[in-house]
């Protein structure tokens, strides 16, 4: 018709568009990333024990099981607990934090893909996958600590102010797990061949980190002070003697007290803090990519 206009209709001004990233490692919002970790880790929990007669003593009984195997052998046969006070106790006590270590990172390698249908259809902040693992490991952890605090109480253990450190400790313990679960996590995505090698190195692990022995008994043999400061580079193997130090007895020498140097603390503590920040800045760099690559 005459008169009328052929031309579009001016849009509305809206000012700079932003590109769409996709789903990201955290959010803004870590009330919401706590939240629903919680959520998924306490899930888990439940239904890992749902429809058990024993229900979660079989949490108790796996390390208690294991510590009763080691005893028998290493303290009888092999006496490696060397001048250290409460052996059983310390070996108990290093079963636990192990299982532990274990179970939040093995669990974790597999986490996103165990997690598929909800990684691909819905956004949520994703880093709440591998932070659900390590805090239903948590539980199992505070869990296996009343039978380690009840076996201190009957093998009389007596009450030290050092008590008071023992959460910093686990809280360190968890965050360089934490770490390691977020990095092993989403290295899996791509490589696959992390399961497998990640097997091996908690199998050596647990026999290089002084679960079953004493780092005194080391230092006794031949060449002990080199191997004791190659083996305590293992920030897991730190951790654990410090544990023990601070919860068990002072017999049981803190790990910069049995390394040749206290600066040679500067090594875990440097592999545990770069462990935090791999994890974290990867699985950052890599969550929005995530959905496509499973």
């Amino acid at each position: 018709m005459p008169g009328t206009s052929t031309e579009p209709a001016p849009l509305p001004d809206v000012g700079p568009l932003r590109p769409v990233l996709g789903p990201v490692a955290m959010g803004d919002d870590l009330g919401r990333l706590w939240r629903l970790s919680y959520t998924l880790a306490s899930t888990d929990f439940k239904l890992k024990f749902f429809g058990s007669v024993l229900g979660y003593l079989w949490q108790l009984l796996n390390p208690l099981l294991l510590f009763g195997v080691l005893f028998l052998v290493f303290n009888f046969a092999l006496d490696l607990g060397g001048d250290v006070r409460f052996y059983p106790v310390g070996l108990l006590l290093g079963i636990v934090l192990f299982t532990f270590f274990s179970e939040s990172t093995s669990t974790a390698v597999r986490s996103l893909i165990t997690r598929e249908p909800l990684v691909r259809k819905v956004d949520f902040p994703r880093l709440a996958v591998p932070l659900s693992t390590v805090l239903t490991s948590v539980f199992n952890l505070g869990l296996n600590l009343v039978a380690v605090f009840a076996f201190m109480a009957i093998s009389g253990v007596p009450v030290r102010a050092t008590w008071l450190l023992f959460p910093l400790v686990v809280a360190v313990l968890v965050a360089f797990t934490f770490g390691l679960a977020a990095l092993l996590s989403v290295s899996f995505v791509r490589f696959r061949d992390i399961e497998p090698i990640w097997a091996v190195v908690l199998q050596i692990m647990f026999y290089a980190s002084g679960v079953f022995f004493s780092f005194d008994a080391v230092l006794s043999q031949k060449n002990g002070q080199v191997l004791v400061d190659v083996l305590m580079c293992n920030p897991f193997a730190a951790i654990m003697a410090t544990a023990r130090h601070v919860l068990v007895d002072p017999t049981w020498q803190a790990p910069w007290q049995s390394m040749s140097s206290p600066w040679l603390m500067v090594i875990p503590v440097g592999i545990m803090v770069l462990a935090i920040l791999a994890g974290l800045l990867l699985f950052r760099a890599q969550a929005p990519l995530v959905a496509e690559e499973l």
